[in-house]
């Protein structure tokens, strides 16, 4: 593939035409991601739904935390190059499928009556590695493959059983945040592939 070819900044040249088959792998990655955007939004409300109070009261503010090898996208991300942003959200997409089945684990014994969401959680980790696969493929085919293997979350710990209930609490907080990152990860991995639609966005 030339250098033309694998350009990553489409208003660099207007006359850039991708080859077909990257052309059809782009849209099909670009569609898999608005296809999430939506999933995720669905997977919080039905998440919150199943945690009881607070969660889901007005005014609730849970604490904010944080996760050994995730973090929500960055205030800076949109100003980076487009192929570091794209190397970014399938560094996260990578990292948010074992989290993603932490949090369904700690739900199957919380809500073991919740067949649903448990599916839903499941659903969201394959679908999740699906497009991190897809994205990585799409560099790869540009000639900007993701730098190193894939961070290997160190989050199940917080979310193993715990008794108290404040343990619980802390675990119903940690899946929010999970979810919440689902959402926020995929909503950016969307946009930043909305750039690379030939045509525009589909």
């Amino acid at each position: 593939m030339s250098q033309r070819e694998g350009s990553l900044d489409p208003q660099a040249d207007s006359s850039i035409s991708f080859l077909p088959h990257l052309e059809a792998k782009i849209r099909q990655t670009h569609n898999l991601a608005r296809l999430l955007t939506k999933y995720a939004e669905q997977l919080l409300e039905e998440y919150v739904q199943h945690q009881g109070d607070p969660f889901g009261l007005p005014g609730f503010s849970p604490p904010r935390l944080s996760l050994v090898g995730l973090s929500s996208p960055s205030p800076s991300h949109a100003g980076l190059p487009l192929s570091e942003r794209l190397r970014l959200d399938a560094a996260a997409l990578g990292a948010l499928p074992a989290l993603l089945d932490a949090v369904r684990r700690r739900q199957a014994e919380l809500n073991p009556r919740s067949p649903r969401l448990l599916r839903s959680l499941e659903d969201a980790a394959r679908q999740t590695r699906a497009l991190g696969a897809a994205v990585e493929t799409v560099l790869a085919a540009l000639g900007a493959a993701a730098r190193g293997p894939d961070p290997e979350p160190a989050a199940s710990a917080p979310l193993s059983p715990a008794s108290s209930a404040s343990g619980v609490f802390s675990a119903k907080v940690l899946g929010l945040h999970v979810c919440g990152l689902y959402g926020e990860w995929v909503n950016c991995t969307e946009g930043d592939l909305s750039q690379l639609v030939p045509g525009g966005v589909a």
